[in-house]
């Protein structure tokens, strides 16, 4: 039973063809529609890379995360630039207002004017941080290749985080599938935690 079960995982080879390709899709499509976890794919990428044979597997997630994260960005702040210029605005341009509380925005506007793109690489941290950041980023007409500048290194970070989290998860864990199971919890509590903080200190007591 156990030799059936190991002949029926397919090889590393295979897992890695399937498995860097998968991780660049689910990112950049990530950074463009807020319906996948993109920090939790990364954290349990990490962990089954920890797992493989290869030296080089935790280095190939983290150019192959960061670098969608970054052509995501790009790609989402191009869509939004359209909408800016455009007298009737645009679908892109109208989500990401709609996911930028007013708060939220007017806050990211002062740290932008204060630090410049600078604050890009905070945001990309920051749980929920990205878009009012980047929305502020859209309203000041900030170009596209400056934007670039402020994104890449914000990329770089974001990857790097959530690649040590799913190394955290993953090193607690002998089996692969246990690690990505604690990668995927810690960061969505990474991800969740500070917004439902943030919803319960602004809920009126009682």
């Amino acid at each position: 039973m156990i030799a059936e079960l190991a002949r029926a995982v397919p090889p590393e080879s295979t897992q890695q063809a399937v498995g860097y390709p998968s991780l660049f899709l689910l990112v950049v499509v990530g950074s463009l529609v807020p319906v996948v976890p993109t920090g939790a794919v990364v954290s349990s990428a990490a962990v089954v890379a920890i797992h493989q044979t290869s030296p080089l597997a935790l280095l190939f997630v983290f150019a192959v995360a960061s670098l969608a994260a970054f052509l995501g960005d790009l790609a989402l702040y191009w869509l939004g630039q359209r909408g800016v210029r455009s007298k009737n605005g645009s679908l892109w341009l109208g989500r990401l207002r709609e996911r930028a509380a007013p708060e939220r925005l007017e806050q990211a506007r002062v740290r932008l004017d204060e630090h410049g793109i600078a604050v890009l690489v905070l945001s990309r941290l920051l749980p929920a941080g990205r878009i009012p950041v980047m929305l502020a980023c859209l309203l000041s007409y900030v170009p596209l290749r400056q934007f670039a500048r402020g994104a890449a290194p914000a990329a770089l970070a974001w990857a790097v985080t959530y690649q040590l989290i799913g190394l955290l998860g993953g090193s607690l864990f002998a089996e692969p599938w246990e690690g990505v199971a604690a990668a995927v919890g810690l960061a969505l509590v990474v991800t969740v935690a500070p917004a439902i903080w943030r919803r319960l200190r602004g809920s009126p007591a009682g």
